[in-house]
């Protein structure tokens, strides 16, 4: 008997997103672990997701939880939105615009926000990003874009 209901969810979601990985990347060489292929991160980690799903579905068998909530729809639709902003304003404006952007109309989708917090998220996210992404990793994604004079 299943009782917790979202950790068994949870669980399956997981393990499909992990097998998903594996199987997208058995086609491609796996290499070492000194030497790694493109198949090898992919794998690496739908197995861990798989072995976090399993031990989601072990959990909901043995511990219950609280009953799922509804889906609501603004959260769902602010949450597409964000997405595609961000991806017709991250060439155009730059991450300083799509970035915030994505984070604000996201959290538009919950309940309780408040904006204070929500602009020092989106602030830091931004800064991070712009750090890891875009210099670290040299990206080519422009911090401010054309439309701003970037």
């Amino acid at each position: 008997m299943i009782r917790g209901k979202k950790d068994f969810w949870a669980g399956l979601i997981y393990m499909f997103f992990g097998f998903g990985a594996m199987i997208l990347a058995r086609d491609y060489p796996m290499g070492t672990a000194v030497k790694m292929g493109p198949s090898y991160f992919p794998t690496i980690l739908g197995g861990i997701l798989v072995f976090i799903g399993i031990l989601s579905l072990i959990r909901s068998f043995i511990q219950g939880g609280t009953p799922i909530s509804g889906i609501t729809l603004r959260g769902m639709a602010m949450v597409a939105l964000s997405t595609v902003l961000f991806g017709l304003l991250a060439r155009r404006a730059g991450l300083i615009v799509a970035l915030p952007l994505l984070v604000l109309v996201s959290a538009l989708g919950g309940k309780g926000m408040r904006w204070i917090p929500m602009l020092l998220l989106a602030a830091a996210l931004t800064l991070f990003c712009a750090l890891v992404f875009i210099k670290g990793l040299g990206i080519p994604l422009p911090i401010i874009g054309p439309w701003l004079g970037g």
